[in-house]
């Protein structure tokens, strides 16, 4: 097999992530080719797409939410996610068991399966009447099952929580009135394929255990799948099997990469990710830790982080974590403007 340098597999991810220059594609078409957005801080989907979609605005992805053309759910390991709204059922059914199970052994079975799956009833028959707030949510089905009933519940989050404007997702709607019913010949199978698909096309080429651990599932529910598809197949350097589609952009790893400011919870930065060389280990203290699990908000340079910024007195600052050359500290600035811009 064709082994893949880190380099080549680092341009490979900042090309299915948009980050090698700005695409001229509507919002959905560009969560469909980044394997969607994490969505825990309602800023980051915006700050994150600004980074990637050339002309967007800040109304841009209100008014998508607002169209229900993309929707804001619970989805891979527990975690809320932007997605398209075609792409939201295939997830959602992928990886329903995987979530319920991770839930259960983390809360060690307090609320059990059988008790959620009855309190869900509750609250469907109670969403009949439109959205819920998070502190009634909390009052009809107790605190001890408010977020785990949202496991056996597929649920969205509705707008305008969840947005720029209004940032607190504290807003739950019916995903099955907010974006249709799933459709009646969706298996988990066929669900399956469609979340390894969009895997490889935001992050791949990438091992089983990537694929499985953005995912939140296991490798043995994702090897059969990824044997199954028909792929391409190369090895890293360290002679792991690195799986791709057929059509997966690999581009010359001299192409040059711009600055580009990323947010928190960038899924580019996670550990599924790591092996593309977009975090130096040496930094990834400084960019995650205790304080900063949800990571901090950085900068690329050469398609590596080199910094991290903030926003702070009506401007973005950057803090390099070493000394960036005259021409690249100019570019920094630059982009560090247009951002201060957009947060304006």
């Amino acid at each position: 097999m064709r082994v893949l340098t880190e380099r080549e597999l680092n341009r490979a991810l900042l090309a299915r992530q948009l980050l090698l220059g700005r695409s001229d594609v509507v919002i959905p078409s560009a969560l469909n080719r980044m394997g969607c957005l994490q969505a825990q801080y309602a800023p980051s989907m915006y700050v994150g797409l600004w980074s990637r979609v050339e002309g967007f605005e800040r109304a841009d992805l209100t008014s998508a939410l607002e169209d229900r053309i993309v929707v804001q759910g619970t989805l891979m390991r527990v975690t809320i996610h932007l997605v398209s709204a075609g792409d939201y059922w295939p997830i959602a059914v992928a990886v329903r068991e995987a979530r319920r199970a991770l839930w259960l052994r983390a809360t060690r079975h307090a609320v059990s399966a059988e008790q959620l799956a009855e309190s869900a009833a509750a609250l469907r028959e109670r969403l009949r009447e439109g959205p819920i707030k998070r502190t009634e949510l909390d009052q009809l089905v107790g605190r001890d099952r408010s977020i785990g009933v949202g496991l056996w519940l597929d649920l969205v989050r509705v707008p305008p929580s969840g947005t720029w404007e209004r940032r607190r997702a504290d807003l739950y709607g019916l995903a099955e009135d907010w974006v249709e019913p799933p459709p009646a010949d969706l298996t988990v199978e066929a669900a399956t394929e469609h979340l390894v698909r969009r895997y490889l096309q935001g992050f791949g080429p990438a091992t089983a255990a990537d694929v499985a651990d953005w995912g939140g599932l296991r490798p043995a529910d994702v090897v059969p799948v990824l044997e199954r598809l028909e792929l391409r197949r190369f090895a890293d350097e360290e002679g792991r099997t690195l799986y791709d589609l057929p059509d997966g952009p690999l581009p010359d790893p001299s192409t040059p990469a711009p600055v580009r400011f990323l947010p928190t919870w960038d899924a580019s930065l996670l550990v599924h990710a790591r092996r593309k060389g977009i975090v130096a280990e040496a930094h990834r203290p400084l960019i995650f830790n205790t304080r900063t699990p949800h990571s901090m908000c950085t900068f690329l340079v050469d398609g590596t982080v080199a910094g991290t910024w903030r926003y702070e007195k009506r401007r973005v600052v950057t803090a390099p974590f070493e000394p960036l050359a005259p021409a690249v500290a100019a570019e920094v600035e630059a982009e560090a403007a247009r951002l201060t811009e957009f947060h304006a």
